[in-house]
């Protein structure tokens, strides 16, 4: 049930942005949003440096972004709107620039905090209006947030014992069970009357933060919780994340009483800090998804990714009903984005993005169902390779060529096969393909000629082009 002051609060903040629209000054929320390494960062830094780019002119906004409609003359400027008074830190497009136009280009550093940044758009008005009526003024709302803290949102529904029932089972099933083994031993052997002694807790939780951490690091699993266990944010590793999920027989102890009031107090604080300020009123969303990555790392990690991504999508409010209109809330449009797109030949591209339809298949289904406008596509934001071919076997087959990271050095790669389904049991038993880090390319200072990417256009046209 919405929070009644709340509800008014927001009520009354839409209707001071219709009568705004009305004058022609629009807001349009976007949240980026995406598992741990999809690329939220990079996509953003790619998407501010297009647009201010195109708005400098046709030419430019053709070359940088020419499946967008407003570039083809209609986007007049493009500006980052200066900060004012906002508690929230700001998306530091500016700096991320910086490091891809260095010398070597360095990739972005990882996102450790929520930040936000808006832009101001200037468009001229369509058709005959665009004679005789001022231009339009949007501003494009921007987030961008841990990958990680994206996993607590399917939290919020649960109370520990729940949330503890199905971490634990989940625990000891395949991939996890080796690397949770020692922490499982300790949570099991809790005697219902574990006292709430620190030096307890803070065991139960270091073991339980080291399986987390060994889980994303070395085993690619990304349905792992709290998020903040793994990015702990500005805050650090403050006593509120001094918790664990416990089994059922020590839970009416008091050191499972003090779990429970963690627990609780997270996600108050998570509510507070992430939960509302990011996921309540916008009203277009990517979302990323590393699909190349999460097929190389194996079956496991490949399904953990999908049963991630429903979970999240349960947690959200797509369409539109009235109380939606009324409030802001809810997803009018939803775009699923294959990242690293480049690093996969041309021909496998069309693969990649039906692979990400079929893994996203119930999310997807269900923002449609809720009639929001859903679209799939395959996406790097910032394009890193070329076109090349390599020898399988002694025949010529489709590759990509690049600079690796870590050497400088070009090098020609064959990612094989990207099936265009879930693959069949018989797929994994080859072995894992480990694609390499490529270095970005070089920018012009401050990036603006634009960035090079793939299908990043197509995208914003698709989540976008109504609005513009």
């Amino acid at each position: 049930m919405p929070d009644p002051l709340r509800l008014i609060a927001d009520v009354a903040t839409r209707s001071g942005e219709a009568a705004l629209a009305l004058a022609g000054r629009e807001r349009v929320r976007l949240a980026v949003t995406g598992l741990s390494r999809a690329g939220k960062t990079v996509f953003l830094t790619s998407l501010v440096a297009n647009l201010v780019a195109a708005g400098q002119g046709v030419g430019i906004g053709r070359r940088t972004l020419p499946g967008l409609a407003a570039t083809d003359g209609r986007l007049r400027a493009a500006r980052a709107i200066p900060p004012g008074v906002e508690a929230t830190p700001r998306f530091d497009a500016e700096a991320h620039l910086a490091a891809l136009a260095a010398d070597p280009p360095r990739w972005p550093a990882r996102t450790e905090d929520l930040s936000t940044l808006s832009l101001a758009l200037t468009l001229r008005r369509s058709g005959f209006y665009g004679q005789v009526l001022p231009d339009r003024e949007v501003t494009l709302d921007l987030l961008d947030y841990p990958g990680e803290w994206l996993l607590d949102l399917p939290m919020f529904g649960q109370g520990f014992g729940e949330w503890s029932d199905e971490t634990l089972a989940r625990l000891g099933r395949g991939l996890r069970a080796a690397p949770a083994a020692e922490f499982l031993a300790f949570a099991k052997a809790l005697p219902p009357t574990a006292p709430a002694e620190d030096s307890l807790a803070r065991r139960g939780h270091a073991l339980y933060r080291r399986f987390l951490l060994t889980a994303r690091d070395e085993l690619g699993l990304r349905f792992l919780q709290p998020g903040r266990f793994l990015n702990p944010g500005p805050g650090g590793d403050a006593p509120v994340l001094w918790f664990f999920p416990m089994p059922e027989a020590a839970r009416s102890s008091p050191l499972g009483e003090l779990m429970e009031r963690r627990h609780e107090a997270y996600l108050r604080d998570q509510r507070d800090r992430f939960l509302d300020p990011v996921f309540r009123r916008f009203d277009r969303q990517v979302v990323l998804v590393d699909v190349l990555g999460a097929l190389h790392a194996g079956r496991e990690a490949f399904e953990d990714t999908a049963e991630a991504l429903a979970a999240i999508s349960a947690t959200l409010r797509y369409g539109r009903g009235w109380l939606d209109l009324l409030t802001g809330g809810g997803i009018a449009r939803v775009a699923f984005a294959a990242t690293k797109a480049d690093h996969v030949p041309e021909v496998s591209r069309d693969s990649l993005a039906s692979l990400l339809s079929d893994l996203v298949d119930a999310p997807r289904r269900r923002a449609e169902l809720a009639g929001a406008a859903v679209t799939v596509h395959p996406v790097a934001s910032i394009r890193c390779t070329e076109e090349a071919t390599a020898l399988h076997e002694g025949r010529p087959s489709p590759a990509v060529r690049g600079i690796l990271l870590e050497n400088g050095r070009w090098a020609t790669v064959d990612p094989g096969l990207v099936p265009a389904r879930r693959p069949p049991e018989s797929f994994w038993n080859a072995a894992y393909f480990e694609m390499p880090v490529f270095r970005p390319p070089g920018l012009e200072a401050n990036g603006r000629g634009g960035v090079p990417h793939l299908g990043l256009d197509s995208l914003l046209q698709a989540l976008l082009g109504d609005a513009l």
